[in-house]
């Protein structure tokens, strides 16, 4: 007899192998169930070795349909998890930290750095960049016969004084508690911190040196969190290619609201705060819509929100009434009639093409 739920028993299936037979006899059986009524003598005339023939072949269906069953429940844990993973990276907070020095100084220093500036960003895909972390810090007085080569490396890049700023602070640990509590470290868990991987050394040793110690904090790559993101969403690698090409980008290197107040004012390319917010751009850039999140201004400047994906990353936009651009060849302007200035856009070989031909107004 059938049993509940689908399962199979040896009568059933020798039913099934006389159902033909009992139709050509002109019986009115359509079905297994009605030709049950039918079999039961035939049956009961079987030996014990014909009986367990259809035993046997109970067992094997039973195999089958338990494995594929497996099969099934497994996939579907498959897609719940992955759901569910998808829906945790969306709502995972990162942090983006970059420090800046007074150049570089070399292997036979003690101090290889000097800390002068640091910017922060809490982020995450779904909601954009949530908070931002910054702060000058008074770096140490440079090791004697260095001071030029400081402020010579300072002014080639963030052109803050090497002394007697007024924005520093004063001292190494309050500047790092403070990121800590910016960071919000909760019983024990200490979050993740990226930066670009050419820099990881340099802000490494920073964070070493303004905590006195080795610094508790762990520092990764924006590279391969870019990597892992892409792999858990297509579950393939990306190429190095697009990685190190979704990251090096000059879109936002002048938008407003992305570099710190000093260095937005003084139209400083160069701040610790603007290279986070940066990565955070070019994240959301990249993987908000593989994750199905709309952009927003907390994703990225508000006038690049309907960039679009096609966008090319290595043009950079100007704002005509801050700057006076000579020696290009201009793209048609875009003109919006929600502007109050003509917004410029051309393309750039280098960061070095900007600073040799871009005159500053006065």
């Amino acid at each position: 007899m059938a049993g509940r739920r689908g399962s199979l028993s040896p009568y059933c299936l020798f039913v099934r192998d006389l159902l033909p037979q009992l139709q050509r006899r002109g019986l009115p059986v359509s079905r297994v169930v009605d030709a049950i009524p039918y079999c039961s003598q035939a049956w009961a005339l079987l030996t014990k070795e014909e009986k367990g023939v259809y035993t046997e072949k109970v067992r094997k269906w039973n195999e089958r349909k338990r494995s594929q069953k497996a099969v099934e429940e497994v996939m579907l844990s498959f897609v719940v998890w992955f759901f569910v993973l998808l829906s945790a990276v969306v709502t995972d907070i990162f942090y983006f930290v970059n420090i800046y020095s007074h150049g570089k100084l070399p292997s036979h220093c003690e101090q290889r750095f000097l800390p002068c500036e640091i910017g922060c960003v809490r982020y995450s895909l779904q909601d954009g960049i949530m908070a931002d972390f910054h702060h000058f810090i008074d770096p140490e007085v440079p090791p004697r016969g260095f001071r030029y080569h400081c402020q010579a490396a300072s002014d080639a890049t963030h052109k803050i004084p090497v002394s007697g700023f007024h924005l520093s602070r004063t001292c190494y640990t309050v500047v790092l508690r403070e990121l800590l509590e910016f960071a919000q470290p909760a019983r024990g868990v200490w979050p993740h911190f990226y930066c670009r991987s050419n820099d990881r050394f340099r802000i490494n040793w920073c964070l070493n040196r303004m905590a006195s110690i080795e610094s508790r904090l762990e520092l990764l790559t924006v590279e391969d969190l870019l990597t892992k993101l892409y792999q858990k969403k297509y579950q393939k690698m990306p190429s190095k290619n697009w990685v190190y090409g979704e990251l090096d980008v000059f879109l936002w290197n002048f938008s407003s609201n992305t570099r710190c107040k000093w260095h937005e004012e003084n139209d400083i390319l160069w701040c610790a705060l603007a290279s986070c917010k940066k990565i955070a751009y070019c994240i959301s850039k990249s993987l908000a819509s593989m994750y199905g999140v709309s952009l927003t201004a907390a994703h990225m400047p508000l006038q690049d929100c309907d960039y679009g994906e096609s966008g090319n990353t290595k043009m950079v936009m100007l704002d005509a009434g801050c700057f006076q651009v000579r020696f290009f060849k201009l793209i048609p302007c875009v003109i919006s009639s929600s502007l109050s200035v003509q917004t410029c856009q051309f393309q750039l070989s280098s960061l070095d093409t900007v600073f040799r031909n871009i005159h500053w107004a006065d």
